[in-house]
């Protein structure tokens, strides 16, 4: 399942963000640079796991770090198996879209030609909705009760009939909110109409044909070698992640890989070994909320990238690829936190020869008492989340709803970050000189929050 990255998870006021300087340039990545940044968030436990870089099959840096099972300190390698979550709902894409090659669907039939007890609400609902996460179908992973749903083994008619009966929650094709549920019924079709278990269809055409011989399909009670163990954040240290049993998860989030894996995976995919262009063009183009089928699709300062990020019990992942360079860069992490997005948003920004500055090598400058009281304030991030902030000795000091207050250190005048976690707090003021709302870098993104009157 997707772990999402935003004000109210973790333990802090903000959690992941990155400043990145520099112009755009290709450049030979140092490792030595890489093995830092990652370091640094290792130091910091917010990252257990392996991590690669590679430019096209040449890999720049590949190292592990911690531990896959913590009670029997056995360290993590690049062949140690993670559960990458969200990072499935790609191969589900692909194996829809095989399925379309091979005449035996298409991406524009109704959902209720393969699941005949569809409610008639979904009867204008199609595959192309559930790919693109349009469909309205609300994610069962945010319903009542999913806590203890997810408990316990299901089959995918359990996990169809968990939300089925849910209202829209906008007309199909009008809106984008991601959805676990929507990628659930695709595995429902490649059941149908692929004449295979979902994870008997991904081994014999996608794992076996581009030799991923370390990914497929987890179970709880396999003994799978090599798989690691997961943990979340303790205030003595980590913890044994909660149970999930991986039937629920399903097509949207039940996938184990490996970074090396993931890296033959994308080399397929990219280099249409697996799909044909026709294909791989409908996967990564934008429908709404810039996500094609199972991938994002963004652009920062003129460098494109594919990306996707999968968070599950225990577990961290996220995947980008930059189609101008053939850059890949991967972390998967077996501890619950944004270390694995923050580990990749900069060793991408160093693999194309960027400045990335940590927030530990950051310098702090004095910023008047009268100018912070002016940034004092409430402002909205979105519905029911507000960003606080209050001057205490000369410092402004921040909290997020229901989070503790996090001193922050300014390095501007208007640009401020915490020491303690990856984030910036940029003021604005409006045309009149007045502060008129807040920017929240995090994680890669750029949040407006205005000001409360």
């Amino acid at each position: 399942m997707r772990h999402k990255i935003m004000p109210g998870v973790g333990c802090g006021l903000l959690l992941i963000c990155l400043l990145v300087t520099a112009v755009h340039a290709r450049a030979t990545a140092p490792p030595a640079r890489m093995d830092q940044i990652v370091q640094y968030y290792v130091d910091n436990q917010q990252f257990m796991g392996s991590v690669l870089v590679a430019r096209g099959d040449t890999v720049l840096f590949s190292k592990a770090y911690g531990f896959a099972n913590l009670e029997w300190k056995i360290p993590n390698t690049t062949s140690t198996k993670f559960r990458i979550g969200s990072l499935s709902k790609q191969f589900t894409a692909a194996a829809v879209l095989l399925l379309e090659e091979r005449g035996k669907l298409k991406i524009e039939d109704p959902i209720k030609k393969y699941y005949r007890d569809a409610p008639a609400a979904w009867d204008d609902i199609t595959l192309f909705h559930l790919l693109t996460h349009t469909s309205g179908i609300p994610d069962y992973t945010g319903l009542p009760d999913f806590y203890n749903f997810s408990a316990r083994r299901k089959t995918p008619d359990d996990l169809v009939k968990f939300f089925r009966d849910q209202p829209l929650e906008f007309d199909p094709g009008t809106q984008f909110h991601y959805s676990s549920s929507g990628y659930t019924l695709l595995g429902v079709v490649i059941e149908k109409a692929g004449g295979l278990s979902y994870a008997d269809f991904l081994d014999q055409n996608i794992f076996k044909p581009l030799a991923m011989n370390d990914s497929g399909y987890d179970e709880n009670a396999r003994v799978i070698p090599k798989r690691a163990a997961g943990y979340r954040p303790g205030r003595g240290g980590p913890l044994n992640s909660e149970y999930a049993d991986m039937t629920v998860p399903f097509a949207a989030g039940a996938l184990y890989s490996t970074v090396e894996d993931l890296l033959r995976w994308q080399r397929g995919l990219f280099e249409n070994k697996l799909l044909s262009k026709s294909s791989l063009e409908k996967m990564t183009t934008v429908f709404k909320g810039d996500y094609g089928f199972g991938l994002y699709v963004h652009e920062s300062s003129g460098v494109r990238d594919f990306d996707h990020t999968g968070g599950i019990n225990g577990f961290r992942s996220k995947l980008v690829y930059f189609p101008e360079d053939a850059v890949t860069v991967v972390a998967l992490s077996n501890l619950v936190g944004q270390g694995a997005d923050a580990i990749v948003d900069k060793l991408g920004a160093v693999a194309h020869g960027k400045k990335v500055v940590l927030q530990s090598e950051r310098v702090e400058i004095v910023v008047p008492s009268e100018t912070l009281k002016e940034y004092a304030g409430t402002y909205q991030l979105r519905p029911g989340f507000d960003l606080t902030f209050t001057v205490v000795v000369n410092r402004l000091v921040g909290a997020g709803t229901g989070q503790p207050p996090d001193p922050l250190y300014a390095e501007t005048q208007s640009l401020f970050f915490s020491k303690g976690v990856d984030a910036d707090l940029e003021f604005v003021r409006d045309a009149s000189g007045k502060v008129s709302y807040v920017v929240l870098h995090q994680g890669g993104t750029h949040q407006k929050a205005m000001r409360k009157e």
